[in-house]
This record gives C-alpha cells, structure tokens and sequence, in this order.
C-alpha cells in the first residue's frame, strides 16, 4: 500500500459540497507502486513499462495450412485434367527441427505451423491434391504424423499456388525490436495474449488494488437465511464488493458486523493485512448506533485521521473518510472510506467517491463515470433545494433521453437496479421543465 496522509482536522458543523469532498479524497490518494506478476495474475491491471519484442514473432516461416510445400515451378499450369505429380520426400509437423529440402519434381507434406522446409516458395492445401499415396496417410494429415525421413510416395496437385501462398512470413505479426505494448495499457485476454506469444512470463504493473468492503448492522442476516423480527437481508456488502470488483479491484467481502464498536474495531484491524481500500456501509450518521463513527473516533493513534462530514447531496449526505492502520515498521495506513448504510445512498456513495479512489489506485484514466447531456421528457422536481440530487433513470441512447425510475427514496433498490444511469440535478436547481436537459452519470 502506497496511501498516506496528514490527519485531518474535524470539522463537524461544515456541510462539504461533493466536489469539495471528492477533491480532498483523490487528492489524499496515490497510485499503488508497481510490481512484477505471472501473465494471469496481471489480468485487469496496468502496464507500468513498453514492452518490446525480442524475437520476430512468428519466429520462422511457416504454413497456414495443411497440405505440401513445393516449388511454384514445379505446379505451374496443374489442373483436374493434367495433375502436377510430384514426389513426397517426408513429413513436416509443427515444431520440426530438421526440415527436408525439397528439390525439383518434389513435395514434403506439412502440417499448419509448421516451418516451411528449404527449397519449397508456395503451400498447395491438401484440399488442392489427392491426399497422397503411400509413406503416410492418404487424405486427412495430422500434426503429430510420424513418416519416416524419406517418405516414398506421390501426390497429385489439380491447382498451381502463387508464390509464398499459405505461408506465414517470419516478422509478419511483430518484428523483433517493435513495441508490443505502451505503458499504461489495460491488461485483458488478448494482451496477454500477445504477452506469451513474445515469450513474456512475468510483467510490471500496478497491482489491483484489495478492497475490503463489509457492512454494520445487528439487523443484517446473509442471503439465503431465513428472517427474524425486524431483521433484512445484508445487500450493501453484495453490492459493494461486486461495484468493487466492477471498478477493477480484487473485492473481499467480510459482510455484516454486529453493532458493537469493540468488534468493528477487532474486524477492521484483522483486515488491514490484506487492505489496500476499506469500504465500510452503515453507523455514519449521528443515531444512538452509528458503531462506525464510535469506533473509528476511539481507536487512538494514527486513525484520528477518519473524519466524518456532512455533504450537500442526496442521497448520501453522511460520509467518512480518513486513514486507518499503524505506520510503524514502515507499513502505510489504509485509506477507508465509510458510506451510509441505506442501498441506494451507499451505492450512489459509491459510483461517485469510491470507485474513482479505486482507479487512481490502479493509474487508469479516466476515474469517473462518463457524463453527458441528455433531453429528459418527462421533467423532475428537486425534493431538497440545496443539495445535489443524483436519481435513477433509464438512459436510451438512440433517442438520447433519459427517464426517471422509481422516486428518491434510499430504499429502493429495485429501481437502482432497473437504472443504468444516474440524473444529476445541481444543488440550485429545484425544477427541470419536461424536455429540459440534464447530466447524466452512465452506470453501465
């Protein structure tokens, strides 16, 4: 882990705009220090150097086909009527080491990948011939045949080739010394892809960053067990981990913990060994049983840098942010950001602080959501003058409009997740005429 920062002065009576907020969280944040992984365990992070190829890539000469190499002279003017016969001196499989040469009036059967033998200009697919007769099998080749060197037989070729037809050319992907890859490039499948194809077994990178997410609440019970009075099932870690993982980290759910400051306390300092980002969902507000606010204020030392705020936003108006962890022994804090523990307030939270924290982790650009402007037909009214509203609506790309769905309540999950954006109303706004236009956060 690579965040650190200045414990942070309280401020309780300040309401922070979320611009205000989002700046002093990115600006606290740095990008986690490169390091050297196996290709697979690179998948999804940064490439933090050029990687340039060390050997042509395909390394030799080689057919695109199954069928023989020949000369072209030698299969000039072939058709069904007159047939080029030539005679078979050997087999050819992928990864041969000595190759035949193929001289005048010959022919050596080749398998695809294979290289292409000295001697031969041109590939005639087997489908071109008769398949053969004698010194290995007659019509269907395979990559692993065994003919004897010096292989008798014929094959009859019904079509000439143009020079190098079929052959793949040395250098006709990457030559060697080219660029592979620019710094900063995403690694997906079809970078590693090329990765291995060059002989790359290890690459530096900036690593996903280890979101921890877990969620407060005596009241909470995991999916798939049975409710108690006035119990609900745990949805925030769920969506938490999975908006995480989304983001580009590795998620670890740790789900619900009782409303006691002195477990929180334990699970939080249990999980900073495996922590690059803690996300905690719930006791942020100022009830009796806000156990985030109690425990994370009377844990002493380095985590007096949490601190919680007031944002002129809805939903998700209490917000935490600070550092947590012992510096001592030169191991750096961890950043944790605590959300309000309602579904759509802390996802809301979410897509607007802790998904960009998670990017600059990373060095990917950009860290927000897309914005753009879109018509809304319908109109909306702002129920909190004052605040910035961000509500669920459906984005339709070809009409370029977007409806609301579902009301403002920070309950209603199942709106969020017919949504795929997010309708920005700014904090002076308390009424947007039908037709009107509006920003919108893209979800998807």
């Amino acid at each position: 882990m690579s965040s650190t920062a200045e414990p942070a002065t309280s401020r309780p009576e300040r309401t922070w705009l979320v611009s205000e907020h989002l700046d002093d969280v990115l600006g606290r944040i740095r990008p986690l220090d490169p390091i050297e992984l196996r290709l697979l365990d690179a998948q999804g992070c940064i490439l933090v150097e050029d990687v340039t190829v060390p050997v042509a890539l395909p390394p030799f000469d080689n057919s695109s086909m199954d069928g023989y190499a020949v000369r072209v002279a030698d299969v000039a003017g072939a058709s069904e009527e007159f047939p080029a016969v030539l005679t078979v001196i050997g087999d050819i499989a992928a990864g041969s080491g000595q190759l035949p040469r193929v001289g005048p009036g010959q022919a050596a059967r080749i398998m695809t990948g294979a290289p292409l033998p000295p001697g031969a200009e041109t590939i005639v697919p087997v489908e071109w011939t008769d398949g053969g007769t004698g010194g290995g099998p007659a019509s269907g080749m395979h990559a692993h045949s065994t003919a004897p060197e010096g292989a008798s037989g014929e094959v009859r070729v019904h079509r000439p080739a143009a020079v190098r037809a079929h052959v793949r050319a040395k250098g006709s992907d990457v030559g060697a010394g080219e660029l592979a890859l620019h710094a900063g490039t995403v690694l997906g499948p079809p970078q590693i892809s090329l990765l291995a194809a060059i002989g790359r077994g290890t690459v530096r990178v900036r690593p996903r960053p280890r979101v921890v997410v877990m969620s407060t609440g005596s009241e909470l019970i995991p999916p798939g067990q049975p409710l108690g009075p006035g119990q609900i099932h745990d949805s925030n870690s769920f969506t938490l981990a999975a908006a995480a993982q989304d983001a580009g980290a590795i998620a670890y759910r740790v789900g619900a913990v009782t409303d006691d400051a002195a477990t929180l306390r334990a699970t939080i300092e249990d999980q900073l060994i495996r922590a690059d980002l803690l996300v905690t969902s719930g006791g942020v507000s100022v009830g009796a049983y806000d156990v985030v606010k109690e425990a994370l204020t009377s844990m002493g030392g380095d985590t007096d840098s949490v601190e919680f705020r007031k944002l002129a936003m809805q939903p998700g108006k209490p917000q935490g942010f600070g550092f947590v962890g012992d510096s001592d022994g030169g191991r750096d804090r961890a950043p944790l950001l605590a959300l309000p523990g309602n579904p759509v307030s802390a996802y809301v939270s979410f897509e607007l602080f802790v998904r960009p924290v998670i990017r600059t982790m990373m060095g990917i650009e950009p860290v927000h959501r897309r914005v753009i402007s879109a018509v809304c037909p319908e109109g909306v009214e702002s129920s909190l003058p004052g605040r910035r509203q961000f509500l669920r609506g459906r984005y339709d790309a070809d009409a370029g409009s977007v409806t609301p769905v579902g009301g403002a309540g920070s309950h209603l999950v199942r709106a969020l997740a017919h949504a795929n954006a997010l309708i920005v109303l700014p904090e002076e706004t308390t009424e947007l005429e039908p037709g009107g236009m509006v920003d919108v956060v893209l979800l998807d």
